[in-house]
């Protein structure tokens, strides 16, 4: 008795259903597999090990990476402030020279322009103390990129006259690598712009 031949159309929707339960068998594999590997990368990156006295591990949880920046940013607007406008006669040169460290050619020529106005030369003349009272800053981020708004108020001591004022500067803050003592916090100002100044009065102090 011969041996009945099956129907070629039922053999190919067989194959058919075989080749396709494979490929998405793989597709789906290889999905888990990416998935795994990016939820292991991102654990790792937002955990750290240490090995105890008695060979356990310990897991340290980083800081979040943007509130590390924020403080990191707040620094390094602080320090470069201080420097560039905490300036006397014996001390200006020096503490000019670390703000340059901190901003780009946009600091470089603000204080080139001030130095042609004769900023600096009214400042050893009359002997003149500019003491910065305090800094505020406020850091926006917009995809990926930072900018910056810092109020400082200073005043200057002529002698027997004693001035207040307000400044308003902004720009914007780049990562760079760190240069330590000269840039601790690897942080770098561009556009840096003196945005207004103005004299306080005595009852704008008070409040």
């Amino acid at each position: 008795m011969k041996t009945p031949y099956k129907n070629i159309y039922n053999v190919l929707k067989l194959n058919r259903f075989i080749v396709l339960a494979v490929v998405v068998c793989a597709l789906l594999s290889s999905t888990f597999s990416v998935w795994m590997a990016f939820n292991t990368n991102k654990n790792a990156m937002n955990s750290a090990f240490a090995i105890n006295t008695d060979g356990s591990i310990i897991p340290l949880k980083l800081v979040n990476q943007k509130e590390n920046f924020k403080v990191e940013a707040l620094a390094h607007l602080e320090l470069f402030h201080n420097y560039f406008y905490n300036i006397d006669a014996s001390n200006y040169e020096k503490n000019l020279k670390k703000a340059l460290w901190l901003g780009n050619s946009s600091v470089d020529n603000l204080y080139r322009q001030k130095k042609a106005d004769g900023v600096y030369n009214r400042l050893l003349q009359y002997s003149l103390v500019q003491k910065v009272l305090s800094i505020e800053s406020q850091i926006t981020e917009n995809n990926g990129s930072y900018s910056f708004t810092t109020i400082t108020i200073f005043e200057i001591n002529r002698g027997s006259i004693i001035d207040t004022y307000e400044l308003v500067s902004t720009g914007n803050l780049m990562m760079v690598d760190r240069n330590f003592p000269n840039n601790p916090h690897g942080l770098l100002i561009t556009n840096y712009f003196e945005n207004t100044l103005k004299k306080l009065s005595d009852e704008s102090r008070k409040e």
